[in-house]
């Protein structure tokens, strides 16, 4: 989870030039799930919605097939990116929670669809500076396909140098 400094997600260039990790980070997750559910479609994950409760934000969308987890982070255990999130969003804003909500794949690239979705508002993948779906293929490429049966243990993050390299220009923290 990344908190973006003020402008930078309403300004179509800066949001755009942000590294790819902040960039699927903060705003353009839900593309991310797709192109991973489009380019592998036979290893049984779906997308799931971190709804954060009323008053909060904090919104994430990731895929998972129940054990192994993959957003912006890479690949992990579900139960660690879930500790992950929970833990940051309540660093951030104390009391804050959320629940975790199923979506189909098609909801990820329709505003009009994801709208059907109580608190739920994404954008379409050219609803960006530019296309960010051929981004996402092109981040996604860099990890490969999921890992075979097993569980992914602990779901280590980068180290703290390597951190400090993706936040880039823009985020506030990541950790």
């Amino acid at each position: 989870m990344f908190r973006l400094k003020p402008g930078i997600k309403s300004d179509p260039v800066k949001r755009w030039n942000l590294s790819e990790r902040v960039f699927f980070a903060c705003g353009a997750c839900h593309i991310l799930a797709y192109a991973f559910l489009e380019a592998y479609p036979e290893h049984g994950f779906h997308a799931v919605w971190i709804r954060p409760a009323e008053g909060f934000t904090g919104n994430h969308v990731f895929v998972t097939n129940g054990e192994t987890a993959f957003d912006f982070h890479g690949y992990r255990c579900e139960e660690a990116l879930i500790a992950h999130h929970w833990a940051k969003g309540r660093l951030w804003w104390p009391g804050w929670g959320g629940t975790l909500v199923p979506l189909p794949q098609d909801v990820l690239i329709s505003e009009a669809k994801s709208k059907t979705y109580d608190g739920l508002w994404l954008r379409e993948p050219g609803q960006f500076l530019h296309d960010a779906i051929p981004r996402a293929r092109a981040f996604l490429a860099r990890f490969g396909p999921p890992p075979s049966g097993a569980r992914q243990a602990g779901g280590a993050l980068l180290d703290e140098a390597g951190l400090r390299r993706q936040i880039g220009a823009g985020a506030v923290a990541d950790a």
